[in-house]
């Protein structure tokens, strides 16, 4: 009985793929926050994002690579947007795209709970870690397909990118808020 739950076991997992996804550019965003002169916070988003995500839950391992366009910055006020893709901030002339790119994913109780990899802004490159505050999967009716996708935070210091402009009335910390959404392929 033992030798027999061990194969069906093993037979389960050897069946069990990595799947890929494709970001849906309809849920698929980063958002940022960042303090201004301590009174208000300044938000905006960038996107839609393009990217994939291979995802093993089983083994709990996966790859993430997600391309985020600068120039698409919005805060809802142009004149803002185009100061903010200025060479003193996010270079968007030089560096037309943000990267982050994950192969170490951190799963707790069957849960994904953490990607850590690297962020590339203004053309350098410093560790982050994008912490879940939620990530499901569903059956899209839309797609008739999985679909998996939550939110995610990190933080990280502008200044470490050179993107100084600002200090110390704009704050030096961002706050990243990113939500994403993949239909598997």
């Amino acid at each position: 009985m033992k030798l027999a739950a061990a194969l069906l076991m093993a037979a389960a997992v050897a069946h069990a793929e990595p799947a890929t996804y494709k970001l849906d550019p309809t849920h698929s965003f980063v958002h940022f926050e960042v303090v201004h002169f301590g009174t208000s916070t300044l938000r905006g988003r960038f996107g839609p994002v393009a990217g994939d995500v291979v995802l093993d839950r089983e083994a709990g391992r996966g790859q993430v690579s997600l391309a985020i366009d600068t120039a698409g910055i919005n805060t809802g006020t142009a004149a803002l947007d185009a100061r903010l893709r200025e060479r003193d901030l996010l270079a968007s002339a030089e560096h037309p795209q943000a990267y982050f790119v994950a192969e170490r994913f951190a799963f707790e109780g069957g849960k994904l709970k953490e990607l850590r990899g690297e962020f590339t802004l203004r053309g350098i490159s410093q560790p982050l870690a994008l912490k879940a505050l939620r990530f499901n999967c569903y059956t899209s009716p839309l797609f008739r397909r999985e679909v998996c996708g939550g939110d995610f935070e990190a933080q990280f210091d502008r200044s470490t990118v050179g993107a100084t402009y600002g200090l110390p009335f704009v704050a030096d910390r961002v706050r990243l808020l990113v939500e994403v959404e993949g239909v598997r392929q």
